[in-house]
């Protein structure tokens, strides 16, 4: 079995934000960058996981410049057995989707995995836009994911319970928590990653179709106000009147 992980780097949550040019960019001076947890966490382990079980292999996928590479090194530490980077900058979803797709379709994947969102954008779209590209069913925010001969089972949470479905190969899948326990690379791994294949692809020339106007900062939090636990009547006050939730 094939299976392609869709990996992206995401800044560390620690990091201080800030943005440049009029706030139409952010600013990656003294960021430093991980790998998006919900596609290495969940995503790529339980490919590695699927792998050991059944055989076949592990490719992990990027678009991206070279500023990439480390994440990459960090997934193939992991146990991914192989990764292909787009060499470009996308600045877009439909492009890293298509860009995705393009690559995809030359592997023969059997099964696309990736994270349910990045943490710094939270857009959750590159998975249903690549199911659609590729011509292949798409499940998202799936907990539990078990493959049977050419059969996928996937589970995942629904309100009030849980939804189970199957799916014929190949199919996209989009991880979300419960998929798989983190794995820290040890250092058999780490060494072995330095012989792992990176292949640096270039890109099918995908244009992007959307552009960013601006990126603001949330609301600066006010100032705590304290009330006597005996005094519960003026909280309920503030409550009503002030904050108006109730």
């Amino acid at each position: 079995m094939k299976i392609l992980v869709c990996i992206s780097k995401a800044p560390d949550t620690t990091s201080k934000i800030a943005f440049k040019d009029n706030n139409t960019a952010f600013d990656e001076n003294g960021v430093q960058f991980i790998v998006n947890p919900y596609d290495e966490w969940y995503a790529l382990v339980r490919a590695i996981e699927l792998k050991e079980a059944q055989g076949g292999s592990v490719t992990t996928i990027t678009v991206g410049g070279a500023d990439n590479d480390p994440i990459i090194r960090k997934a193939l530490a992991i146990g991914a057995d192989d990764a292909i980077r787009v060499d470009m900058e996308a600045t877009d979803a439909f492009q890293v989707a298509s860009e995705i797709a393009a690559k995809a379709k030359e592997g023969g994947f059997d099964l696309v995995l990736c994270g349910k969102e990045t943490i710094n954008n939270n857009g959750a779209v590159v998975g249903g836009m690549l199911a659609e590209l590729l011509d292949a069913p798409y499940i998202p925010l799936a907990t539990k994911l078990d493959v049977s001969g050419t059969t996928a089972e996937i589970t995942r949470d629904i309100a009030g319970g849980e939804e189970v479905l199957t799916a014929q190969l190949p199919v996209v899948i989009s991880a979300a928590k419960g998929m798989a326990e983190q794995r820290i690379p040890n250092m058999r791994g780490i060494m072995a990653a330095r012989s792992k294949a990176l292949n640096v692809a270039a890109p099918a020339g995908t244009e992007a179709s959307t552009e960013v106007k601006s990126y603001s900062l949330p609301p600066a939090k006010g100032d705590c106000t304290y009330i006597d636990a005996e005094n519960p009547a003026e909280l309920i006050k503030k409550l009503h009147e002030e904050a108006k939730v109730i």
